[in-house]
């Protein structure tokens, strides 16, 4: 394989690991980690992979060591590198599910901290420092921030006055008894790439390509399809109960008694089957199947 026809991709190591393996593979590569190895084998021969912190990804992929990796915009925004990668595409996922990673600054419930300003002379802990430092300049306030090496809750506020934090869900913060005083911003995971790569027409395809299979994958996790056959006289009060993505795939079956029959196929959200399927029931829909999907691509 032609040095030029391999592309270098960084893939999240740590709490993004196996969220991101598992969208790969359902996106169509199959990923093999040596749990002492740093090169995760793909099923590719165009793809070189390595496991990088998040937090670093986006410095490798400005300098042009990687073609392209996944990080997330927090991380991208603490390295200072918004104006030197490309966001190739927006993928919403995290550790614990399909959803954004909220960044929020946060006290104890019994401060006397109820904005940016109030903490002028205090002392934050952090793992966004460059960020947290930019906040509090945009706003003119005067504070020490501090790099925090792990259990940046526990810290506060026998340590520290207030911390910027990242959250899903906010439990870990209300379990400490902290209280939110503002989201600073939401990250979400994103496809990037170096500028330079994507200059090159075979990469700019090959990342594009990625970024297109990736985003059918993650659209694919809250959906199912559904098949069923339906007599045509009841085909308007099926349709009446079935959502669709855009409109059900109808088609004609084979009939030797004189009925006439159709096969009716849509994709539904998974929240909605257990209450479709008695409905479609209901109103005359047989031989139902749920299925999976590994992709969605619309």
């Amino acid at each position: 394989m032609p040095e030029d026809r391999v592309l270098r991709i960084g893939l999240p190591k740590g709490s993004l690991q196996d969220a991101t393996i598992e969208i790969f593979t359902k996106a169509g590569w199959r990923v093999t980690v040596d749990p002492r190895g740093y090169h995760p084998h793909m099923d590719d021969p165009e793809l070189w992979a390595v496991l990088l912190r998040a937090q670093e990804m986006a410095v490798y992929v400005a300098d042009g060591v990687l073609d392209c990796g996944l990080t997330g915009l927090d991380w991208i925004r603490e390295q200072g590198c918004e104006d030197r990668v490309a966001i190739v595409a927006d993928l919403v996922y995290a550790k614990g599910g399909m959803r954004p990673y909220n960044w929020v600054l946060a006290v104890h419930e019994s401060s006397d901290i109820q904005r940016w300003e109030d903490l002028q002379g205090r002392r934050i802990a952090t793992e966004l420092v460059n960020v947290t430092k930019r906040f509090l300049a945009e706003r003119g306030v005067e504070a020490s921030v501090e790099y925090s090496w792990g259990a940046t809750e526990a810290k506060c506020p026998s340590l520290v006055d207030a911390i910027v934090e990242g959250t899903e869900t906010g439990s870990t913060l209300r379990a400490n008894n902290l209280r939110i005083v503002e989201t600073l911003f939401q990250s979400t995971t994103k496809l990037i790439a170096n500028p330079a790569a994507l200059e090159d027409p075979w990469k700019r395809r090959k990342i594009e390509n990625i970024a297109l299979l990736l985003q059918g994958a993650l659209a694919a996790e809250d959906r199912v399809g559904l098949k069923m056959n339906v007599e045509e006289s009841r085909l308007p009060a099926v349709l009446d109960v079935l959502p669709a993505l855009k409109r059900p795939t109808i088609s004609p079956l084979a009939s030797s008694d004189g009925e006439r029959w159709v096969a009716v196929e849509a994709i539904v959200g998974k929240a909605e089957v257990r209450e479709l399927i008695p409905r479609l029931k209901a109103v005359g829909a047989e031989g139902i199947i749920e299925y999976p999907l590994n992709k969605l691509v619309p």
